[in-house]
């Protein structure tokens, strides 16, 4: 049976369809899935085993990226998060505008919901970042990155607000339990440690500020008449729903 993947949205999120393409293409079976559905109980978070937070600009990135759907969830769906997170059979990602709403609800990284141990803020450059990057995927707790540290990974970002940054005491507990999942080669945006992704200790949520799910099919690379081309996003997708397959 395919894993139930719900993708939420909210208003202003555009990297939606991209994200259900990806894992329907990985072999997942997606729904997106707006917040107000949840909320109301229209749409229940225990029907799904895999929760996705796609990039874009929710509700505008008014107050800061991701706050305002971060505090939805944390306010209206605390104990719907807290179940899902408790089962054994689920994964999270978040991509971009998902990753700022996952390190703002406290689930990364350390699962502690309300929390606020990492942000992301504004790149660098003083301005938005739209390009290819290369990244490497580091040895980490992440249960989703098999066959993909050996590689040299190239993704599209498209933000203004991906700096990773955190205190000194933080960064050395994210590099010593390796919950590091992503460094990038060429740090676009003045990025700790040149960091681009993390996990939480169980390896089951993740978060990256590049998007993988823009890169599932060959055509969608710049270079892909001019050569071979390996299909760096995919892969995963893939880990992610042979993962909760697999989990019991």
């Amino acid at each position: 049976m395919k894993p139930k993947v719900i993708v939420l949205k909210a208003e202003g999120t555009n990297r939606d369809e991209e994200m259900a393409f990806a894992f329907k293409t990985a072999g997942g079976d997606p729904e997106i899935v707006h917040v107000n559905e949840l909320r109301s109980g229209k749409k229940k978070l225990s029907s799904y085993q895999v929760l996705a937070l796609p990039g874009g600009f929710a509700y505008g990135d008014d107050i800061v990226s991701g706050k305002i759907l971060a505090i939805e969830l944390t306010s209206f769906l605390e104990e719907d998060l807290s179940r899902f997170i408790s089962r054994k059979n689920t994964a999270i990602i978040g991509v971009c505008n998902g990753f700022q709403v996952l390190v703002r609800t406290g689930l990364l990284p350390f699962r502690k919901i309300g929390g606020l141990d990492v942000t992301l803020t504004n790149n660098d450059s003083g301005h938005f970042e739209c390009r290819w990057i290369n990244m490497k995927a580091e040895k980490s707790a992440c249960k989703f990155t098999s066959g993909l540290q050996d590689r040299n990974l190239c993704y599209p970002i498209a933000h203004g607000e991906g700096k990773f940054f955190t205190d000194g005491k933080t960064l050395k507990e994210l590099e010593e339990k390796g919950l590091v999942v992503f460094r990038y080669i060429d740090n676009p945006n003045g990025s700790l440690n040149s960091i681009g992704g993390i996990c939480d200790p169980t390896g089951r949520i993740l978060g990256l500020m590049p998007h993988p799910e823009c890169f599932v099919r060959r055509e969608q690379h710049p270079n892909w008449r001019r050569g071979k081309v390996e299909i760096d996003g995919l892969p995963l997708f893939e880990n992610i729903v042979k993962f909760v397959k697999g989990a019991k």
